[in-house]
């Protein structure tokens, strides 16, 4: 069984298309497994629904005590990309010995085709699979250990550092 905690971030974000405003309705991760006909035992549960960027150390702490208490040993986590080296660190300092895998989207899952959400979560499963117990950040197809990446603003793409 994986666990999947959703938190928000532009991977679950839907757009105005009078206002062209970004707001949270409701996560998208249920149906994009259905599309992506996700066949792995799965248990799904929003913790909330924020921009990563508005995210506290309360935020975090509801996070990780959600992993902690996980029956999984293999959890994803949804997550902004804005802050989620931030998370990352945080949850590793906890010392959970789990697998926990940490993905999230540049562009919004409801952009269509244009989204790397769908592909960035589908990579997120197969490496938590894969991994080792430990935190992690999986983006572009990549999987980077949580204190060895970085968000490089000019391009878009998570790097090691």
């Amino acid at each position: 069984m994986i666990q999947i905690f959703v938190t928000g971030g532009t991977f679950d974000k839907e757009y105005n298309y009078i206002t062209g405003s970004l707001h949270f309705k409701d996560s998208h991760v249920k149906t994009m497994l259905e599309r992506g006909r996700c066949s792995l035992e799965l248990d799904v549960k929003t913790l909330m629904m924020i921009d990563s960027q508005e995210m506290t150390d309360a935020d975090r702490d509801i996070i990780t005590h959600n992993c902690r208490r996980a029956s999984s040993h293999r959890i994803v986590v949804t997550h902004g990309t804005d802050t989620i080296t931030e998370t990352a660190a945080y949850l590793a300092e906890a010392k959970i010995n789990k697998t926990i895998v940490l993905t999230g989207a540049m562009v919004p899952y409801a952009f269509g085709t244009s989204s790397d959400g769908f592909f960035n979560l589908g990579s997120a499963l197969a490496f938590v699979q894969a991994s080792s117990p430990g935190v992690y950040v999986v983006m572009n197809g990549r999987c980077h250990c949580w204190d060895k990446v970085t968000k490089n603003r000019k391009t878009g793409y998570f790097e090691e550092l």
